[in-house]
């Protein structure tokens, strides 16, 4: 079992909220960004769209990670976690939904050169998406977190199971192929 003092899943654990802090700090940002009136150009030089398509990616890679990493691993350790599990891996699927919507409008704010009507859209999914986002998260690391943190033992995990960026040309993605 995993200590309550250390070990590598309470690491995990740790990181998992970590990576969910860098998160909401990204879309705060985003948003930020659009109050600020940012549709055309950031200060350094970054377009709303170049932020908000590295913000959807980086959201994309970290739940693929979880999904196909972490989860995978946890369901193999705890079979009771198969329902919790399937829940957060529909949200993703709800979110990813959020995030290709995020993306068009994104893209049609740049090519109409942004303003109160296209900016305002990005801004009411980026609304939408960091509510359910905080949710999904707190549900997960009240969830996912405790597991890792108490029950869940943490010897014989065959590979890195908390990706948060995407694989290195190369370089075998978790589960396999």
């Amino acid at each position: 079992m995993a200590s309550q003092d250390g070990g590598r899943t309470v690491a995990l654990s740790r990181q998992l909220s970590l990576a969910h802090d860098e998160l909401r700090r990204l879309i705060d940002d985003l948003k930020n960004d659009l109050d600020a009136g940012a549709a055309q150009r950031r200060s350094d030089g970054e377009t709303l769209l170049t932020h908000c398509l590295a913000f959807c990616t980086a959201l994309e890679t970290h739940h693929r990670g979880e999904d196909e990493g972490l989860f995978a691993q946890l369901v193999r350790e705890r079979p009771d976690l198969a329902g919790t599990v399937a829940k957060l891996v529909e949200d993703h699927g709800l979110i990813s939904s959020i995030l290709t919507r995020v993306a068009e409008l994104a893209r049609q704010a740049a090519a109409t050169g942004g303003g109160p009507g296209p900016d305002e859209a990005v801004r009411r999914e980026l609304d939408g998406l960091a509510a359910i986002m905080e949710s999904h998260f707190r549900y997960e690391e009240r969830t996912i977190s405790e597991a890792l943190d108490r029950t869940v033992p943490d010897d014989d995990w065959p590979e890195p199971v908390l990706r948060l960026r995407a694989p290195s040309p190369g370089q075998r993605p978790p589960g396999g192929a």
